[in-house]
């Protein structure tokens, strides 16, 4: 709603100055857009940094940082002390030995556990399938009791199906609801024996079969959804509760136990429980066993012993079916969480390993050091290059490199790969409309529209379409319409500059080029387009200014250079200017626009030879460029030798250049044909 004043009173109590941040890693960030947003770099910069460190896999803060220009090198930020602090989060505290103040049960069951280190997975399948059998056999009728006083019905095997995927066919086929996913679980959450003393068994059947609320669903419709899920079972299930009401604590538990699979199930749609008791389910491979139990779309749900892994306090799960395995009334603990910790031991290091590429490749292209960015994109694993996020960055890479051919095909491969992402689709519209592909920009342009009318790169692929077909006036809209979706979006603020600018309204263009700055201070474009307003305006102390701003910037980009060169050369200070062209020649050689401006600078120090040398030099690169061959004749012309001349400036003419190219062309022939015509008649 961009109310960011009230949103950071919100997050920041006022009468609470030193008062935590609330929701820790995801408050900073949130305070840190607040602060970027109100240019109020170095506090973004504190908070986004704050909420890396607590939480490091919060990957949008460090392209937060990567965009404001701060971030520090990857592999500091994803390295050792990030390996710890996820170990921290995700490893169960009762895992380790050192552990003083573990209870007697933590240690018979952590011993236990370490016992079934040992066990083959042939084994352990065994047990499990024991279990299982145990508990189809007596789940109607010699465990009620027990899951009346709130026991488990074994020791550990709840912990196994929050670290095992259940199969999709396998829930299909049992027309059981899925597991929701684990968000926000309290610790020491309510098991069966609160659930057998409260008194309200209703709420504790909402609380099991609430779902969360979707995004984008007002209340309006949510509670036309809710009835309509809910129309065909809402009196059974009444008048069922009110039933279950006068029954004691015991028969209580058990009904609830017993009926939260019917609930799911009506949930969904169905209005018959499944029939399924049991079934076991097949999984991917790398795991070795596991099995879950779904009678009626019973889940196994985390017990009282949630403090054996802290990972389980950061997980919500539906705790109103807290029933795990039982055999022989003795507990069966399971290996579940010694394999999860080896698990996160090993995924902590793959994942900070893939962090540290991403992060490296991605904060050296925010530096625009792009050719070193794309080194290390390409020591990416195969799996993650041919990604629809990789293949973008790539393509902005070249973009950048003004490699347009190499950043066409990166941007092909991302729309094939990711058809629906939107990412750098605006960069890959304007590398379109530099190769002049005026069919595939349409195409593109159409398709993006037809996925989201509401992004920003629609509308500037839109805009980018029109302006290649010269309709300055409706590329403007749709780039205005671009602004109008989002109003953050800086590229499309610099993509409406440049249109006023071919409108040679140059007011609006500079409004449009400071917003933009406003939005974000390092978009180099918006910098650039301001010097390119005031040089064409012959303001050439402004115009050194921004261009020597975006240099600042992106000091890899010989455009800019060549363009800081010109003004340098405007304000006198020609030795500066023929070092920023040798920058400029050096940064990338396909560029003929520096070298042209060197040999005019060459020429302007009356330093002929080597203006002629550089010239011949460029006719290698641009055999087809009128404006080179024009110059050469005016060298020519100054050495006196008019047949060269002469020759040069017919070239010049043979290759159609503009019409105040011509006419000044002509101009110089016209007085190199007066002498000569005078010393014929003499």
């Amino acid at each position: 709603m961009d109310l960011l004043k009230e949103a950071e009173s919100a997050l920041c109590s006022a009468n609470e100055p030193g008062a935590e941040v609330p929701n820790g890693a995801a408050g900073h960030y949130l305070l840190g857009l607040i602060y970027r947003y109100t240019d109020r770099k170095r506090g973004a910069i504190h908070h986004f940094k704050q909420a890396l460190s607590a939480d490091p896999l919060l990957w949008a803060a460090y392209e937060e940082l990567c965009a404001l220009g701060s971030a520090e090198e990857a592999a500091a930020v994803f390295g050792e002390a990030a390996a710890v602090c996820i170990h921290k989060q995700y490893l169960p505290n009762g895992f380790s030995p050192q552990n003083s103040d573990m209870s007697s049960e933590d240690q018979n069951l952590n011993s236990a556990r370490r016992s079934m280190d040992d066990v083959s997975p042939r084994q352990l399948k065994q047990m499990l399938g024991n279990n299982a059998r145990d508990v189809a056999g007596s789940y109607h009728g010699t465990t009620a009791s027990s899951r009346g006083s709130g026991q488990p019905l074994n020791g550990g095997s709840s912990q196994l199906s929050l670290y095992n995927t259940p199969s999709p066919v396998a829930t299909q086929l049992s027309g059981a609801a899925p597991p929701p996913p684990c968000r926000n679980l309290q610790p020491n959450g309510p098991n069966l024996s609160t659930l057998g003393a409260d008194s309200s068994p209703r709420s504790t059947v909402n609380s099991t079969i609430q779902a969360p609320r979707r995004k984008f669903v007002d209340e309006g419709k949510l509670r036309k959804i809710s009835g309509r899920l809910f129309s065909d079972s809402g009196l059974r299930r009444s008048t069922r509760l009110a039933g279950e009401a006068a029954t004691n604590a015991t028969t209580i538990a058990t009904s609830v136990a017993g009926n939260g699979a019917s609930n799911s199930s009506k949930y969904l749609g169905s209005s018959k429980p499944s029939s399924v008791a049991l079934r076991a389910v097949s999984i991917r491979k790398g795991h070795s066993w596991a099995s879950e139990n779904s009678d009626e779309g019973v889940r196994n749900e985390v017990t009282d012993d949630s403090r054996f892994n802290p990972t389980l306090a950061n997980c919500s799960c539906p705790s109103g079916d807290n029933r795990t395995f039982d055999q022989d009334g003795a507990s069966m603990p399971v290996a579940g969480p010694v394999l999860t910790s080896a698990k996160v031991l090993t995924g902590t290091a793959e994942v900070l390993g893939l962090l540290r590429l991403f992060g490296e490749a991605y904060r050296l292209s925010c530096m625009y050091r792009c050719q070193d960015a794309l080194d290390i994109y390409s020591r990416l694993p195969h799996r993650h290059y041919n990604t629809g996020w990789v293949l973008s960055q790539v393509g902005k890479a070249y973009f950048e490199l003004v490699d347009y051919m190499e950043a066409d095909q990166a941007f092909n491969l991302a729309r094939r790969t990711s058809p629906y992402s939107l990412e750098g689709m605006d960069i890959y519209s304007t590398v379109l409309y530099h190769l002049k592909e005026d069919m595939k920009l349409s195409y593109l342009a159409q398709e993006l529209i037809a996925t989201d009318r509401l992004a920003p790169q629609s509308w500037c692929a839109m805009g980018n379409c029109y302006s290649l077909q010269k309709d300055h006036e409706t590329a403007l809209k749709n780039f205005q319409r671009a602004v109008q979706q989002d109003s953050k979006f800086a590229y499309a603020h610099t993509l409406c500059g440049h249109e006023y600018v071919s409108l040679e309204d140059y007011e609006n263009g500079i409004r449009c080029y400071q917003t933009a700055l406003r939005v974000d201070a390092r978009h180099y474009n918006a910098w650039y387009g301001l010097g390119m307003v005031y040089l064409r305006q012959e303001k050439f102390e402004f115009s050194e200014h921004h261009f020597h701003m975006a240099f600042e910037i992106n000091p890899c980009s010989s455009v800019i250079m060549s363009y800081l060169g010109i003004a340098l050369h405007a304000l006198k200070r020609s030795e500066e200017a023929l070092m920023m062209m040798e920058r400029a020649i050096l940064a990338d050689r396909k560029n003929p626009l520096p070298m042209y401006q060197k040999a005019n600078i060459l020429m302007s120090l009356e330093m002929l030879d080597e203006a002629l040398e550089v010239l011949e030099e460029l006719k290698e690169y641009a055999p087809r460029e009128s404006s080179v061959y024009a110059l050469m004749g005016k060298i020519y012309k100054s050495q006196n030798m008019h047949a060269q001349a002469m020759l040069h400036f017919g070239l010049a003419l043979d290759l159609k250049p503009s019409a105040t190219d011509v006419a000044t062309i002509k101009a110089e022939m016209e007085k190199l044909h007066i002498p000569d015509e005078i010393e014929d008649f003499l």
